[in-house]
């Protein structure tokens, strides 16, 4: 038996993708500020079920509208502010199994994670690990044993990502 840590989510495990969080209760009918962490926002539409907090408690919108560069949204049963305003600084999760395909070539970030990378060379450079955002591209974080390598997500260094074979291919310049 080793104390190895693995990556990921055990097998049968739900992997929840953060899509917002929440601020503040706003006005007194128990609508909360939302900030978006998600590229579709327009998923998020009354009904739709979410998950809140590090527990993934389940949660129904009951309402949602634009505020701002966020949302005000309203959770199903909060309707004071006070009710709402437990869930104050609280992420909001949705399931990776409730959110729609891509069109092909197209991939989540989370799915990045635990792929193989190698150099345009064939050299093993380890596994993706993380992804940073910047603000101008991402970044991947390549972890092999002790060795990290930090690389721009640009076409000049992400190659070439294959899903199906699980490998991105990388051109590493100077410096990395």
């Amino acid at each position: 038996m080793t104390n190895e840590k693995k990556q990921g989510s055990p097998k049968g495990e739900s992997i929840y993708l953060a899509v917002g969080f929440l601020r503040r209760p706003h006005g007194v009918m128990g609508e909360i500020i939302m900030d978006l962490h998600t590229d579709f926002p327009e998923r998020l539409k009354p009904g739709r079920k979410l998950y809140l907090g590090p527990q993934h408690e389940a949660f129904t919108l009951g309402s949602v509208r634009n505020h701002g560069n966020g949302m005000l949204i309203k959770i199903r049963g909060c309707d004071t502010p006070e009710s709402v305003g437990k869930y104050r600084n609280t992420w909001v999760y949705t399931k990776s199994t409730e959110v729609p395909a891509l069109p092909e070539g197209q991939v989540y970030k989370y799915e990045l994670i635990g792929l193989n990378v190698i150099d345009d060379s064939g050299n093993e450079l380890g596994s993706v690990t993380e992804i940073i955002e910047t603000g101008a591209n991402d970044v991947y974080v390549v972890r092999a044993d002790k060795k990290e390598i930090l690389l721009p997500a640009i076409p000049d260094v992400i190659l070439k990502v294959d899903m199906k074979k699980k490998l991105i291919t990388v051109h590493l310049i100077d410096g990395l």
